[in-house]
């Protein structure tokens, strides 16, 4: 939804300034035609200058932005006619004017679409440098292309307010003066353009693109990679493998398929590489490559899974008890890697064609982070609810956002002894069920008010001097990871291919600075404030390690989450019980099982408050190894081997290929 302020401007501009403009045009009254005009301006500038979701409903309903102006202008027409001014050469300019501006458009708009298409390359970089092989040229400057539409729409002010001003004085002169300052910009913003499709400033054709890309690989000789397909709320499902990547013992390479998951791509020093295409992508050498890792079941898999020169591996993006990790299309790859022995036997127990012996229990190596063991001197406990998202069906066990949430996160906000609630919900939550979408508003809701009546109540104060210092300290990092990451608007693909080396200071300067936020943005409000905490910042992780407890639902953060070694509760919103629930769930033999009606809470909160009353504490040291495997060696440690180990195998079968073939060619001579 939008603010306040949006539905305000949407409104001025189509319940009341055009209705106005037409009022003006037929009375007529010109002054009042005037301020209509500047209503309905400025609302459309507000609207599109704030990204508004407004701009697109009203495009839905055939209320798009060039309509808009093409009505403001027909009104105009409509005003001089009503003066009386419908005969004479500057009525009849005017209207040649408008026909000729459209016609303008159509070719401003058109070359606009050819610089971007041409700049949008076959294959996107970073940390890559393809300058040596290609003549990539700087982007054209931010003022010709951002918002090129509404900047060249725009242009006709200049007419409409000359028009104005003839009108009122009656006299044709300003009329023409803005005729032809209209027409003249337009015409010199068009040509602007021209340079960038054609010499020095012409971005290179797509095949000098992939033949620069492959050249790259040839000299480059990646041996292990990341491949990742998915929307662009999935890339935190690769994000979490980029520090491994980062930390193998081998070349890696990251593949993506998707322009919108590489926008999402947290910083990393690896190099990436975008292929929306699938035959590109096939076309590409990539017989160096021993090792290909795989972070989800999609289908453009297929696109790699087909080259037989090296091993493919389901590496997953969780451990789970959910159905999604024992899917059937795992047994395409040449093994699944998994966290500890829960994850074989659950493929043992599915039965869905997955081999025991392609099985490999390599831990988590992304769970470094986590910190482990209870937090000292806390005060006010601090409960995390992190409900996974009601997936793709209707199974009820799927969350318990609709069975239970509001009466977890009610009974937290209204326990004896005072929580904090913090509220992480799934990336997904709401992206296919409206009832999930409503019962994450309602929760938000509930919190939000009780974070407001707390903030009232005396007997819970903060430092504010400590908090509005963390604040300042938030907004400089922020500050400088906004001029370091170059702000909202990204390079275009064509100079990111052209500046791709990584810069390794300003990567580890980022990197600090993303610590440094953590630290900061958690000192910037009081320690016993609710939150609601949605979009990729503070990580999951770091949510982990400011808590005392967590609520969840069978997913791979209750697996995370035990690396800790707290507290933790699980909700049975199918309603199985809690025998077959704990039969049918690994991850929930250490857990507090929670009902829909959440009444098990307190035993949570208990184990929270006093050592003594964690009864289930033991259990959860035994099923952490059980999930996540031992300790040593490390999980980096084991998966590095498990990459050399496969990577032999695949030198392995090219050595035998090459044996056969040696007999046939032989005999072909």
């Amino acid at each position: 939804m939008g603010s306040v302020g949006e539905l305000v401007a949407a409104v001025a501009l189509i319940v009341v300034g055009f209705p106005a403009l037409m009022i003006a045009a037929l009375l007529p009254n010109i002054v009042a035609f005037a301020v209509a005009a500047a209503v309905t301006y400025g609302a459309d500038h507000y609207l599109h200058h704030r990204n508004s979701y407004l701009v697109n409903r009203l495009s839905v309903v055939r209320a798009g932005l060039a309509i808009r102006f093409l009505v403001r202008q027909l009104i105009l027409v409509l005003l001089l006619a009503r003066l009386g001014l419908a005969y004479g050469v500057f009525f009849y300019a005017l209207v040649a004017c408008f026909i000729a501006f459209y016609g303008l458009q159509a070719v401003h708009g058109a070359l606009v679409k050819m610089v971007r298409l041409r700049r949008t390359l076959p294959v996107a970089t970073r940390n890559i440098t393809l300058a040596s092989d290609l003549r990539l040229p700087g982007a054209p400057p931010r003022l010709l292309l951002h918002r090129s539409g509404e900047k060249m729409l725009h242009l006709d002010l200049p007419v409409f307010v000359g028009g104005l001003v003839s009108a009122f004085l009656g006299d044709g002169m300003w009329g023409g003066i803005g005729i032809v300052a209209a027409l003249g910009l337009g015409v010199v913003y068009t040509l602007l353009m021209v340079p960038y499709l054609v010499g020095p400033r012409r971005a290179p054709a797509p095949r000098a693109v992939l033949t620069a890309v492959q050249n790259w690989l040839s000299a480059y000789k990646p041996e292990t990679v990341l491949y990742f397909s998915g929307a662009k709320e999935s890339a935190y499902q690769v994000n979490m493998w980029l520090e491994t990547m980062e930390r193998l013992d081998t070349r890696p390479l990251i593949i993506l398929r998707e322009r919108s998951v590489m926008e999402r791509l947290a910083p990393t020093t690896v190099p990436v590489i975008c292929v929306p295409g699938g035959v590109h992508l096939m076309n590409l050498d990539l017989s160096t490559v021993r090792v290909a890792l795989y972070a989800a079941n999609v289908g453009k898999n297929i696109h790699l899974l087909r080259v037989p020169t090296m091993k493919h591996v389901f590496i997953g993006h969780g451990d789970s008890d959910k159905i999604a990790s024992v899917n059937p299309y795992s047994k395409v790859y040449d093994e699944v890697w998994t966290a500890g022995k829960a994850g074989r036997d659950r493929y043992a127990v599915a039965d869905v064609g997955v081999r025991d012996e392609d099985v490999v229990e390599v831990g988590r190596p992304q769970l470094a982070p986590i910190r482990t063991g209870r937090r000292q001197g806390v005060i006010v406990p601090t409960v995390l609810y992190a409900p996974t998202w009601e997936g793709w069906d209707d199974n009820p066990g799927n969350t318990s956002l609709m069975s239970a949430g509001e009466n977890i996160v009610r009974r937290l906000l209204a326990a004896d002894e005072p929580v904090r609630v913090l509220y992480k919900p799934h990336p997904f939550t709401g992206t296919r069920s409206t009832q999930a979408r409503l019962a994450h508003e309602r929760i938000v809701a509930l919190i939000e008010k009780a974070a407001a009546e707390r903030a009232l109540d005396p007997q819970f104060r903060g430092d504010e001097a400590a908090l509005e210092t963390a604040g300042a300290e938030l907004a400089r990092i922020e500050a400088r990871l906004t001029e370091l990451t170059g702000g909202v608007e990204k390079e275009d693909e064509a100079e990111a291919a052209r500046d791709g080396a990584p810069d390794l200071t300003v990567y580890e300067e980022i990197a600090r600075l993303r610590e440094e936020w953590n630290d900061a943005y958690w000192r910037s409000f009081p320690v016993w404030e609710h939150r609601v905490i949605t979009g990729a910042e503070p990580r999951l992780y770091d949510c982990f390690n400011v808590s005392d407890a967590m609520v969840s639902d069978i997913s791979s953060v209750v697996s995370d989450f035990i690396a800790s070694g707290k507290p933790y509760a699980v909700t049975d919103s199918a309603g199985l019980g809690a025998e077959e629930f704990v039969r049918q769930n690994t991850a929930v033999r250490a857990a507090v099982i929670l009902s829909n009606e959440a009444t098990e809470m307190d035993r949570l909160l208990a184990a929270v408050r006093d050592p003594e009353a964690d009864t289930l504490a033991a259990a959860r040291v035994e099923l952490k190894e059980y999930l996540l495997g031992a300790d040593e060696p490390s999980s980096l440690e084991r998966f590095n081997a498990a990459i050399a180990a496969l990577a032999l195998k695949a030198e392995a079968r090219s050595l035998g290929q090459a044996r056969a073939e040696t007999p046939s060619e032989a005999a072909a001579h």
